[in-house]
């Protein structure tokens, strides 16, 4: 994967990584790079941000969390080529988390996908799989058949769970999910990726949570999600349902100051502020993004941008 823009550099991170332990016999892992592809929370779509999706690279392999509106195209963007594709989270089913994936999984086919595609995230995963293999059902079938194409539907292979723990283990990365709070939906989730050299956490869509400090537990990144809550006023004066949105995202978002309690709390070593709300006010400067975190978070704050790599 070529360089990717805004990068701050790995190597500037601190030498020590959580009490992730290396695994016996084995040796470490190339270390995880991670690249925001979209930085903006909700689903309005503007010139200033792409919508959520998070990158990470794993031995060289895309382990990719979220898939809001044109996740392919960053992806692309990124370096990534489609057909590379073989592990999708998703953190709740809201539209900017998952707009993108069941066409990025038929975009990796149109690429040429031919290894399985796990997919992995809350109910009704299954539900919204199948929905989509509908949605396109006659496009697919006639490539089959005046394509050659194989059939993509077995390829994605659906990991439904309603609960925290252990997700997935494989030789190179152990992911363990928390559930975390994002009123009305029930089941958001925040995910932890240990590696042999690096442990990295993203927060999903959350406010406070106790579960997600647990979680965050001696990481070496947090990526955590963010809201402003002065700019809120402007961004409601656009929407004629203010007061039910406003009390909506209070309720189900993070405050910088309480970004900057979990990171302590958590005792990890830098924080990347990610799915910014409102993810479109130029006045919301960096400053005004991370003043709020440094107010009890030590360590270093990264105001993130799209496809920058950690």
């Amino acid at each position: 994967m070529p360089a990717v823009g805004n990068s701050c550099g790995a190597s500037d991170l601190p030498g020590e990584h959580g009490s992730h332990e290396h695994r016996a016999g084995r040796t470490p892992v190339t270390q995880a790079r991670l690249v925001l592809l979209g930085t903006k929370g909700g689903p309005r779509l503007v010139d200033t941000r792409k919508t959520i999706g998070t990158l990470l690279l794993i031995n060289d392999v895309p382990y990719l969390v979220d898939c809001g509106y044109g996740t392919s195209n960053q992806l692309v963007a990124a370096g990534v080529t489609l057909d590379r594709i073989r592990y999708v989270f998703l953190t709740h089913h809201h539209s900017d988390h998952l707009l993108d994936y069941g066409p990025l999984v038929y975009n990796a086919w149109i690429e040429g996908v031919r290894s399985q595609v796990d997919a992995y995230g809350p109910p009704p995963l299954e539900t919204a799989t199948a929905a989509f293999w509908e949605y396109v059902k006659i496009d697919v079938d006639t490539r089959i058949v005046d394509e050659g194409r194989i059939d993509p539907r077995p390829l994605l292979v659906v990991h439904e769970f309603d609960g925290p723990g252990t997700v997935l283990s494989n030789d190179d990365v152990t992911v363990t999910s928390a559930r975390v709070i994002h009123p009305p939906i029930e089941h958001a989730y925040a995910f932890r990726f240990d590696t042999d050299d690096r442990s990295i956490v993203i927060s999903g869509d959350t406010t406070y949570a106790p579960e997600l400090v647990a979680l965050a537990t001696g990481a070496d990144v947090l990526v955590h999600e963010v809201m402003h809550l002065p700019a809120l006023d402007r961004l409601l004066a656009r929407n004629p349902r203010a007061a039910t949105l406003r009390e909506h995202l209070v309720a189900s978002h993070t405050v910088p100051e309480d970004v900057g309690r979990v990171a302590a709390e958590a005792q990890v070593k830098t924080v990347v502020l990610t799915h910014f709300v409102p993810g479109d006010d130029p006045g919301i400067t960096d400053e005004m993004w991370s003043e709020g975190v440094r107010k009890h978070f030590g360590g270093r704050v990264i105001v993130g941008k799209d496809l920058m790599e950690i």
